[in-house]
């Protein structure tokens, strides 16, 4: 059974929300999501870099009133 979490990084610039992310993965089991919230837009790229390269799912991502939302599925292999 999969869980989803959210975490707020909203105030936080890079690289903290991107070290936020993969902490909060690191406690997670493959299958389960994380919602991010930030504010930084360097998140954008960060997110999508790290996502493919760590090979966890990016299902989401959108931008409403200067804050960015992500939702990232830990990937199998668990990697972060």
């Amino acid at each position: 059974m999969s869980i989803t979490v959210e975490l707020d990084a909203r105030g936080l610039q890079c690289p903290l929300p991107l070290l936020k992310l993969k902490q909060q993965l690191n406690k997670l089991a493959p299958g389960d999501r994380v919602v991010v919230q930030t504010t930084d837009a360097g998140s954008v790229r960060d997110f999508q870099a790290f996502a493919q390269q760590a090979q966890h799912q990016l299902h989401e991502y959108r931008e409403a009133g200067g804050v960015f939302h992500f939702l990232i599925e830990k990937g199998q292999q668990g990697h972060s």
